[in-house]
C-alpha cells in the first residue's frame, strides 16, 4: 500500500467533545467524522456527547476540573502518556504542550496580555503574570504548544486569527495554515411550511419577523447590544437566544428591563440548530470577539441574511462584503446602528433576497468535505516525516 492510500492512526484531544459546546468543539468533530470514513480516529475527552461510526472514544479523567488551569496541565499530562506511543500523529484542539498538529481557535493568551501594551503598563501587566500561577501555567503551555519544531504544524481557524498569532510568535510566520470551518452542505432556503412547522415546534410565534440569536458566551457574542437593539424595532419582531441556559436568567432579567420581555425566547442549547435556523428571517451576530464564527456560515447555508460585525471583531467577515452577501457593522456595541441594520433588512424583502442568494453561494464555497482534505494532507505530511 503506498503512503498516500494507507489508513492512519490519529488521536484527536479536546476537553470536550459534544455538539453543543462551541464552535471549537463541533470543528473538530466535523473533521472527525468525515477522516474515520479513511482513518483510525480515537478521540480523547473528558466529557464525551458524541458517537461515530468507526471513532475509539477515550474518556480522560478530570480529578480537579476547577481552577482549569491545573486541569488544563492534568490534560495535557494524560493524553500525552496516552499518545506517547502507537500513534501516526496526535492532533490537539487544546492548549496541550505535545502533538504534530496544533490547531488554535481563540486569540493567543500572550497577545490578549501583551499586544497594545508598552512602558509602564507593559510592566504592570508583567507583574500581574509573574505574580499569577494561571497566566503563568497558561503562558508556559501557548508557548510550549506554539513552539516551531519540524514535526509540527500550527493551523488557525481563520485569516485574522493567523495574524494574531503571527504578531505573537513570529518564528511561525511563514509556517501557518489557515483551515477555515464549513458546513456538511448547503440546505437552502425553507419554505413556508417548513419554516411554519419550524417555529410551531420550537414554541416560536407564527407570525412576524423572527431574528436568530446563536451563542454560548452571550455577552462576548453581542446580546447587550442586541436586546437595545429589539427595543428600537416594531413590536411583530422577535428574538430567539439559542444557547448555554446557565445565562438565562440575567438576561431575562435585562430584557424586561429593555422591555421586551415577551418578544424574546431562550430555546437553550440544542444538539440540532437546523429548525432555529429554518424559523428565523435573519441572523444577529453583533460579536465582540470571534475568531471565525461557525454559526454565521451555518445560517449563510440555510439562506439566512446576516448582520455580524467587522472583521476587527469576526474573523469570517474578513471573506465577506457588506451589502453583497451580508451587513457588516463597523462597531458591534452601538445597538442603534444594529437596529437601523436589522430594520433596513426585515423592511427590505429584495435586499433580503439578494444577500440570501449570496449567503448560499458562499456556503457552497466552504464545505466541511474540502476542510477535511486538507487536513487529511497535513496528517500525511507528518506521518511520511515520521516514516
Amino acid at each position: 500500500m503506498s503512503e498516500s492510500d494507507r489508513r492512519l492512526r490519529v488521536a484527536v484531544l479536546n476537553r470536550i467533545f459534544s455538539p453543543t459546546a462551541g464552535g471549537a468543539e463541533r470543528y473538530s468533530m466535523a473533521l472527525v467524522e468525515r477522516l474515520a470514513q479513511r482513518h483510525e480516529i480515537h478521540v480523547f475527552a473528558q466529557r464525551i456527547d458524541h458517537r461515530w461510526p468507526g471513532v475509539t472514544y477515550h474518556r480522560v479523567s478530570a480529578p480537579l476540573a476547577k481552577p482549569r488551569w491545573i486541569n488544563q496541565l492534568w490534560f495535557s499530562s494524560v493524553t500525552w502518556w496516552a499518545t506517547r506511543r502507537g500513534f501516526d500523529v496526535v492532533h490537539s484542539h487544546e492548549a496541550v504542550w505535545h502533538g504534530q498538529v496544533q490547531t488554535v481557535h481563540v486569540v493567543p493568551v500572550k497577545y490578549t496580555l501583551f499586544v497594545g501594551r508598552s512602558g509602564w503598563r507593559w510592566l504592570l501587566r508583567c507583574l500581574k503574570v509573574l505574580s499569577s500561577p494561571r497566566l503563568l501555567a497558561y503562558l508556559w503551555l501557548e508557548h510550549q504548544r506554539l513552539s516551531v519544531r519540524s514535526d509540527r504544524c500550527i493551523v488557525v481557524a481563520s485569516s485574522s486569527l493567523s495574524k494574531q498569532v503571527a504578531a505573537v510568535y513570529p518564528a511561525l510566520a511563514r509556517g501557518l495554515r489557515v483551515l477555515t470551518p464549513g458546513v456538511t452542505g448547503v440546505a437552502g432556503v425553507a419554505g413556508a411550511a417548513q419554516k411554519d412547522a419550524a417555529r410551531q415546534r420550537l414554541g416560536l410565534r407564527s407570525s412576524g419577523h423572527g431574528i436568530l440569536f446563536v451563542a454560548n458566551d452571550y455577552q462576548k457574542k453581542g446580546l447587550d447590544a442586541l436586546l437595545l437593539a429589539l427595543a428600537q424595532l416594531p413590536d411583530d419582531v422577535w428574538l430567539a437566544v439559542v444557547g448555554d441556559g446557565a445565562q438565562i436568567p440575567f438576561y431575562s432579567a435585562l430584557a424586561k428591563a429593555c422591555g421586551v420581555a415577551d418578544r424574546l425566547v431562550f430555546l437553550g442549547p440544542l444538539e440540532d440548530v437546523g429548525d432555529a435556523y429554518r424559523a428565523a428571517d435573519c441572523l444577529a451576530h453583533p460579536t465582540l470577539d470571534d475568531t471565525f464564527a461557525m454559526v454565521v456560515l451555518e445560517a449563510m447555508a440555510h439562506g439566512l441574511p446576516v448582520v455580524l460585525s467587522s472583521e476587527r471583531h469576526c474573523g469570517i467577515s474578513a471573506l465577506l462584503e457588506h451589502e453583497r452577501n451580508a451587513l457588516i457593522l463597523d462597531e458591534p456595541s452601538n445597538a442603534q446602528a444594529l437596529a437601523m441594520a436589522l430594520r433596513r433588512l426585515l423592511e427590505d424583502s429584495a435586499l433580503r433576497q439578494r444577500l440570501s442568494a449570496a449567503a448560499l453561494s458562499f456556503a457552497g464555497q466552504h464545505l466541511w468535505s474540502t476542510t477535511a482534505e486538507q487536513q487529511e494532507a497535513i496528517y500525511r505530511s507528518i506521518a511520511a516525516q515520521k516514516t
